[in-house]
């Protein structure tokens, strides 16, 4: 087996693999240059060497050939099997030829470089003129022209020149690989030399058989073929399983493995300087198509598999210069390129996105195509290929929030750091041992404007860690929000809340609780069931509970939202919007909803003293809430102005700290006796 090599952007020692090349090449040319009176001696006066030679080179022209991801090939060539024969029967200068005229061959079909042909010329030379020279020592005599018959010398003559074949052109090998690449990363450079020398040593075993049938009865030659073909077929099956397993059987790119083989074999020199560039990175862009879904459910997975067939062609098309393209499954695509700086990466990804732009015609429907696509920057991004991975998918959901066809990776966005990750280990191990002295709730009172009196409170978590303190809460939810974690804190929020509204009770303070659920919570159904059951253990009145959810979690799944919070209103639960005015919920689905209130995000009340924009969004949130029958709430109310703006609007209730920051549980009945508006009914 030969792996031939398309260059690289510039080798990384560009002068050391020159010298290589002169020298290999030159040393060749001597060498076979003194054999030519033993080549014209053989040429004129043995037809067997002439037959043998014949089918050397066509054995090479009808070599197995198969590229691999990255602009490699795989050569399958069991040219050695004859030449070595030719050498053992009739010398050095023949076999030189023999394997000269196979090289050009094989280099003719996969279009190799003159200077690559040549290096594997000079390669294959070197290593007959090696085993020549124990041939020469050895002087096995297998027909006894010149004596006995020494079986076992000439047994390990032949042995010692096929090893000594096998030692100067691994050698060679190992050599070429590592000026022409920068160095192979170990386990690669082992796993491709040590097959390709495998394959080499199975074809020399056979050649003594075929030298001894030449000199026998040339009617057997032809019978070599049988086992031959056997050791070829073997190496070809190993390859093509090799190749299978790196590849995508829908649209033939590179799979995730075949992806990583291309970056651990390119990432040995990016990074590095040498003298033609100064410095080199690899980009990976993670790509994911828009609406995929949608064509799939209106038009059939096998229309689907067309479109990804088609987008797959219109990546390979852009890829650059020893890049590889690769399809992870479903809509997902990377593509690894070479290139000098961050700025070359992202003008890739416009060239990419360029070539998506035109509409992809399937069964006579035009169908647009568009993506978002995330960037990583290998070093700068991370050092190894799962954390570049990660990083470069992190940047391709940024892309699709913002709304983006592509983003470079930043690590402010990135919700999953080792660090982050680590945190939720320990949020985890705190809610199972139920540590309060970590994990506390804080109630914030929300007041009418209307007389100032305190309507209920708002449950807002509050965790300090024992080594890094208090740990901002938004960033704890971005990371659980999506595993187990999530649901155990909604059951430990539940009871706590039931826990804390029951000892109220008993205390002669009725308040209505918000609490904030997830996504997650609102699209499982459980939280009804396990909330019904509590509020029945805990002798809760269900109007004194009240679930706050997002526009975000309303909006990314509005059927299943609906079906949950009409089962908590069935069970007599109130559901708050929060945020309202920061996502992109429609009337429509705002009016399917059993809503008892719609919370106007802070970010528009903070403003609306001196933006009349923002103040004009207050007051229309307001009169359409009151149309509707819903109370109102505004969050953040920290000055006395925004306070009466608010009341003047008709808002029902306000929150912030201008009424009072959130406070622990046992400080909120000091602060209901001190507060002038006193404590409403609940309603």
């Amino acid at each position: 087996m030969k792996v031939l090599t398309r260059p690289d952007i510039g080798p990384a020692r560009p002068r050391l693999f020159l010298a290589y090349t002169v020298g290999v090449t030159a040393l060749a040319t001597a060498i076979t240059v003194s054999q030519l009176g033993q080549i014209a001696q053989t040429a004129r006066t043995e037809p067997r060497f002439w037959l043998l030679a014949a089918l050397a080179v066509l054995v090479a022209w009808l070599a197995f050939v198969t590229p691999r991801p990255g602009g490699a090939w795989i050569v399958l060539c069991p040219t050695v099997c004859f030449t070595f024969a030719i050498l053992l029967c009739w010398g050095l200068g023949p076999a030189i030829v023999a394997q000269t005229a196979a090289v050009v061959a094989v280099a003719w079909r996969v279009r190799q470089a003159p200077r690559d042909a040549a290096v594997s010329g000079g390669e294959f030379t070197l290593a007959f003129t090696g085993a020549s020279a124990v041939v020469y020592l050895g002087d096995p005599d297998p027909f006894g022209k010149h004596g006995p018959v020494n079986v076992l010398g000439d047994a390990l003559t032949v042995v010692g020149a096929a090893t000594a074949w096998l030692l100067i052109f691994g050698a060679l090998l190992a050599v070429s690989a590592w000026l022409r690449r920068g160095g192979l990363p170990p386990q690669a450079a082992t796993g491709t030399i040590g097959y390709h020398i495998l394959f080499k040593a199975a074809l020399l075993l056979l050649s003594p058989v075929l030298a001894v049938t030449a000199h026998v009865n040339m009617a057997f030659v032809p019978l070599v073929f049988v086992p031959l073909f056997a050791v070829q077929r073997m190496a070809r099956l190993s390859n093509e399983r090799e190749r299978a397993a790196g590849l995508d059987p829908l649209t033939g790119l590179a799979n995730r493995a075949g992806l990583k083989a291309r970056f651990d074999d390119l990432a040995t020199w990016a990074g590095r300087r040498t003298a033609d560039v100064a410095g080199r990175r690899l980009a990976l862009l993670v790509l994911d198509l828009d609406r995929f879904k949608h064509v799939n459910d209106a038009l059939g997975h096998d229309i689907g598999d067309q479109l990804l067939v088609a987008v797959a062609n219109r990546l390979a098309a852009a890829e650059a210069k020893d890049g590889v393209v690769a399809r992870f499954g479903g809509d997902e695509f990377a593509i690894l390129v070479p290139v000098l700086n961050v700025k070359d990466a992202n003008s890739f990804a416009s060239h990419v996105m360029a070539a998506l732009a035109d509409p992809v015609t399937l069964d006579g429907l035009a169908m647009d195509v568009t993506a978002s696509i995330g960037i990583a920057v290998h070093p700068d991004h991370g050092e190894d290929f799962p954390t570049l991975m990660r990083h470069a998918d992190v940047a391709m959901y940024e892309a699709k929030a913002r709304g983006d066809s592509v983003a470079l990776y930043e690590p402010r966005a990135d919700h999953n750091t080792p660090e982050r990750l680590g945190l939720l280990t320990d949020f985890r191990h705190a809610l199972e041992a139920k540590d309060r002295d970590q994990i506390a709730l804080h109630y914030q009172p929300q007041v009418s404007l209307d007389n100032g009196r305190v309507v209920g409170v708002e449950a807002l978590l509050r965790w300090r860690h024992p080594n890094y303190g208090p740990v901002p809460t938004q960033d704890l939810l971005q990371v659980a929000e999506h595993t187990s974690v999530m649901q155990m804190l909604t059951t430990y929020v539940i009871d706590e809340v039931l826990a804390q509204v029951a000892a109220w009770n008993n205390d002669g303070i009725g308040l209505r609780v918000s609490l904030n659920v997830s996504a997650r919570d609102l699209y499982s159904g459980d939280i009804v069931c396990y909330l019904s059951e509590q509020l029945t253990r805990q002798h809760v009145s269900p109007d004194q509970i009240q679930l706050e959810i997002t526009e975000s979690a309303l909006m990314a799944d509005p059927a299943r939202a609906l079906a949950t919070t009409s089962r908590l209103a069935d069970i007599g639960v109130a559901i708050s919007l929060d945020d309202f005015g920061t996502g992109y919920s429609s009337l429509q689905h705002l009016r399917k909803l059993p809503l008892s209130e719609l919370k106007i995000d802070r970010s528009f009340v903070a403003g609306m003293a001196r933006n009349t924009d923002d103040a004009t969004i207050v007051a229309s949130t307001v009169e359409m809430a009151r149309s509707m029958g819903l109370r109102t709430v505004a969050e953040g109310v920290e000055d006395e102005y925004t306070h009466q703006l608010l009341a003047d609007l008709g808002c029902t209730l306000a929150q912030g700290w201008l009424t009072a920051h959130a406070m622990p549980a046992d400080r909120l009945p000091t602060w209901l006796a001190a507060h002038d508006g006193g404590l409403a009914r609940v309603r």
